[in-house]
């Protein structure tokens, strides 16, 4: 006889379907557990949206394997991999004060509390020292997430010694600039290191030290107006905005819609702006190459 067992019930073939198993298909017991397995967390691109695990970003210096386009990096990453090996670290020893005692919709030490916090730094500007193929060098990187890059006494006070630390070892100083700006909750004091910065870049191109600046995404405000328009050569990565008033600020004052790439870098290449645009994976080769053209280095 052509039975089945369910259940521990013999079932014959006149067993109505809706008692009979389905046959190929084994449901787990009601006592089993899973487990979610963890994932690596991913960057999604701001581009093409692809997502991508962080590990393989950071090893690919966050340009997107999809479609190329040059993600934002943070400071310590982007020196961390400019950098063949870092010798020391500048700077550390200049921290923000509040001389205005300036508060908005928050008091300017809780605004830095927060950005310290978010971004495990103690400032927006980051200095390095150390080698590029064996060479020398000194650099600064601007942390974008830290209140927006903006330009405070701070990140003047590192920079001028970054300035003057490349005047002493005789070695070149490179910028990777990213900011929005001065930093308003200083005031006239935000606005000084302006006129401290290209002070110190004078002096270091009467020294005869190259002073290379690499503009990076975005780059407006005082540091456009300052720091990262006075380079011996500017560098941009592709698709970087750079300009001094924002683009939504100027098509308010001239009335008119301003059209792509309107102060993009390639924009700017073409109007004498930026000197070349530099994939970020060529771009420790090119800065080296740079370098010892400058400084007649064989």
């Amino acid at each position: 006889m052509n039975q089945q067992v369910k259940a521990g019930k013999v079932l014959s073939p006149s067993t109505p379907w809706t008692e009979r198993g389905v046959p190929g298909i084994h449901l787990p017991d009601e006592q089993q557990t899973f487990k979610a397995t963890s994932t690596e967390p991913t960057v999604e691109c701001t581009e093409c949206h692809a997502l991508v695990t962080r590990t393989a970003m950071s090893f690919n210096a966050y340009v997107c394997p999809q479609c190329d386009e040059h993600l934002r990096m943070k400071a310590r990453e982007r020196l961390t991999w400019f950098f063949d090996q870092v010798q020391t670290e500048l700077g550390q020893e200049f921290q923000a004060k509040d001389p205005l005692n300036f508060v908005d919709s928050k008091a300017y030490p809780d605004r830095m509390a927060e950005a310290q916090k978010k971004t495990g730094e103690t400032e927006a500007l980051v200095v390095m020292q150390g080698l590029v193929k064996n060479l020398p060098m000194i650099a600064c990187a601007f942390e974008f997430d830290f209140m927006g890059g903006s330009m405070g006494t701070v990140v003047g006070d590192r920079f001028v010694q970054a300035a003057e630390k490349a005047i002493q070892d005789r070695q070149a100083l490179v910028c990777f600039a990213a900011s929005g700006g001065a930093r308003m909750q200083e005031g006239m004091l935000s606005l000084m290191q302006m006129a401290r910065t290209s002070a110190a870049i004078q002096r270091l191109k009467d020294a005869g030290l190259p002073y290379i600046v690499v503009l990076t995404h975005p780059v407006y405000g005082g540091v456009t107006a300052s720091l990262a328009m006075l380079g011996d050569v500017h560098i941009a990565e592709p698709k970087a905005m750079i300009g001094f008033a924002g683009k939504r600020v100027i098509e308010q004052t001239v009335r008119e819609t301003l059209q792509e790439p309107f102060q993009r870098a390639e924009y700017l290449l073409e109007h004498g702006v930026v000197d070349q645009i530099v994939h970020r994976h060529a771009l420790r080769d090119t800065v080296y190459r740079i370098v010892t053209k400058l400084m007649n280095l064989p």
